[in-house]
């Protein structure tokens, strides 16, 4: 019965629709092995700021966590205080400045503003203190700025019964309405984790990025799937076979038994 024509074309058929329900499958499998493959980052090789991000544009997934340098001054006053911040499990406070990149005019992004957390400190007394001695720092006093780029966090409205207006995240958004030396000119999206904390303060852990490499279980799934489909396609041509078999063996014992 598998060896006549008309079979035998069946199954050319069900061949043929079975390796395009497996080539369906490796591509689902290729997928999912690509999206597992660990892309190496460079956020720990140091670049300057204006290479990784640009001010007031969104910024890139790749700067996300990216160590650059930048040069510019801090400008006096405008510290603010940001409650709520882990460092290494115990909760403190972060101070955070206003620094102007660059001297206005002059290199990509000059006068632009950034948010630069400069250190955590365990109790508010302490960070009071360090922002008290930061707004008595000479302006216009050009330094020399290391740290990671974070891209800005959303404001947060504080709980009932706290200052309302405290700050718990470091908002871009919410600093620039604080900023008394803010003039509307550019602001970088995120903020800059000071690589060296200033004077009174622990340095902020800010560890490298984590890197994802976790398979797409969903594209897997997929790829079994049109595996079972292919073997499904040459069961099914054998199924009717046997069908056709079956049948032709009824009509053959009838046939007998009537002649007899």
């Amino acid at each position: 019965m598998m060896l006549r024509p008309r079979w035998i074309l069946a199954l050319l058929l069900a061949l043929a629709v079975a390796a395009g329900f497996a080539a369906l499958g490796r591509w689902q499998l290729e997928r999912a092995v690509a999206s597992g493959v660990v892309v190496e980052k460079t956020t720990e090789t140091v670049k300057p700021l204006v290479d990784a991000v640009t001010p007031g544009g969104a910024p890139r997934d790749a700067a996300t966590g990216q160590l650059v340098t930048v040069d510019g001054s801090y400008v006096p006053g405008d510290e603010q205080l940001i409650s709520d911040r882990s460092n290494d499990g115990t909760s403190g406070y972060w101070v955070v400045s206003h620094f102007i990149v660059g001297a206005a005019g002059t290199g990509s992004g000059a006068g632009a503003s950034i948010a630069v957390a400069r250190g955590w400190a365990a109790d508010e007394t302490t960070a009071r203190s360090t922002m008290a001695g930061l707004a008595a720092a000479p302006a216009n006093q050009v330094v020399t700025l290391a740290g990671r780029f974070l891209p800005t966090e959303a404001p947060v409205v504080p709980a009932d019964g706290r200052d309302p207006h405290g700050l718990t995240t470091v908002s871009t958004a919410a600093l620039i309405n604080l900023w008394a030396g803010f003039d509307g000119t550019a602001v970088y999206p995120g903020y800059i984790v000071d690589g060296t904390a200033a004077s009174g303060l622990t340095e902020i852990d800010s560890p490298a990025p984590l890197t994802d490499a976790s398979l797409n279980w969903l594209n897997i799934f997929y790829a079994i799937e049109w595996v079972v489909f292919a073997g499904f396609a040459v069961f099914l041509w054998y199924r009717l076979v046997r069908d056709a078999w079956e049948r032709e063996e009824d009509l053959r014992e009838e046939a007998a038994i009537v002649a007899g």
